[in-house]
């Protein structure tokens, strides 16, 4: 909605240059991940990971004379908030997705060169 809004300016006021264009990149990047994960890619799971790791390190940084002066700007439902506990759940999860995906384009690879075996 702020990209149909504002262009590639939206987080003009915002951040600095190059976290715009991060923020702006993941109009791209969000459903990069989607197709890669609804496909079993186990590269959608590092993707993610990244993405997400990046997006909580952009918002942080925006936002921290906000956090600084009131510490209980990070409690807000609708801000930083949701996207720590999304990223703590990437973080705890990455690993074993990853492992399971791979373990299924294993088996997937193993049967189409095997028809039998699968």
């Amino acid at each position: 909605m702020d990209l149909a809004g504002g262009g590639h300016n939206s987080y003009a006021s915002q951040a600095p240059p190059f976290i715009r264009a991060y923020f702006v990149a993941l109009v791209v990047l969000d459903p990069l991940v989607a197709v890669l994960l609804a496909r079993l890619r186990p590269v959608g799971v590092i993707l993610a990971s990244v993405v997400m790791a990046l997006d909580v390190a952009a918002n942080y940084y925006v936002n921290w004379s906000r956090i600084s002066e009131q510490p209980s700007y990070l409690l807000r439902p609708l801000g930083l908030l949701p996207i720590t506990v999304f990223a703590l759940f990437i973080a705890v999860t990455a690993l074993p997705f990853y492992q399971c995906l791979a373990r299924i384009r294993s088996r997937s690879a193993e049967a189409a060169v095997d028809p039998a075996a699968g």
